[in-house]
């Protein structure tokens, strides 16, 4: 990560302290070697006032080194990335025990982790290195199912990113405030088929823009490299491929 500039970040939310790892372009310009996918966005990027923005949203496990190697992942491609630890009012925890991962989604608080999910969008746009009117958010098991219900209320989000998360009901899916990337798997035991499905039928219904694309032999999680039982190399590669032209078109 030699391109890029990592750091621990906090900022306050209620009276709590929230913490976020914080990863950015060395660079004041952000202007890294781009691949051919990425290279109209980044160029389209000069012309304005900062880069592009992406909210990274941890898995049940914690803020771990995982979520923060992502957001590093996301900064080498150009983009201020910020991961906050929804756990900063259970006590900053980050585990390796599903049982205690568990408990810890359990005792969140969801319309309290939206609030600080919002503080968080507050200190992405201010930013001095960010466009706050390009700001996007990705999201990964309990964190895709956060990045789904940010999507339909938060303004300040131009796409939204989920993997494997939970699905809101139809009626709340009218509220989409911007396009959705959804990746399901195909295997997966947590979220059932219905909840793709149903968000299909929501943008086909309420005229909402996105796509959910089915990883049909995939287990969930299967985009974390930490976890070889169910990594899967080809279609973590695929899903990377599509989660950055999606927000190389949303967010440029």
């Amino acid at each position: 990560m030699a391109d890029i500039l990592t750091e621990m970040v906090q900022f306050p939310s209620d009276t709590f302290t929230i913490k976020a790892f914080l990863a950015r372009p060395a660079s004041a310009s952000g202007r890294l070697p781009a691949p051919p996918l990425l290279r109209s966005a980044k160029q389209s990027v000069r012309g304005q006032a900062g880069l592009p923005a992406v909210l990274v949203i941890q898995e049940w496990w914690g803020l771990n080194d995982h979520i923060k190697e992502i957001a590093g992942r996301f900064a080498q491609e150009g983009y201020v990335a910020l991961a906050p630890d929804l756990y900063s009012r259970l006590g900053y925890k980050v585990t390796k025990d599903p049982n205690e991962a568990a408990g810890l989604m359990n005792a969140l608080s969801s319309q309290a982790a939206l609030r600080d999910l919002n503080a968080t969008t507050q200190c992405l746009k201010r930013h001095p290195q960010a466009d706050p009117l390009r700001i996007g958010v990705v999201g990964f098991c309990m964190g895709g199912t956060f990045a789904l219900m940010m999507a339909t209320h938060n303004s300040d989000l131009k796409a939204a990113v989920s993997f494997y998360g939970k699905v809101p009901p139809l009626e709340t899916l009218e509220s989409l405030v911007c396009p959705v990337l959804y990746h399901y798997a195909g295997q997966d035991g947590w979220v059932t088929q219905q909840e793709p499905d149903r968000l299909r039928q929501a943008m086909s219904q309420y005229g909402k823009r996105g796509e959910v694309v089915t990883y049909p032999s995939c287990q969930h999680a299967f985009f974390n490299d930490t976890r070889p039982e169910v990594y899967s190399t080809q279609d973590a590669a695929e899903a990377w491929r599509r989660t950055l032209q999606f927000f190389a078109i949303h967010l440029r």
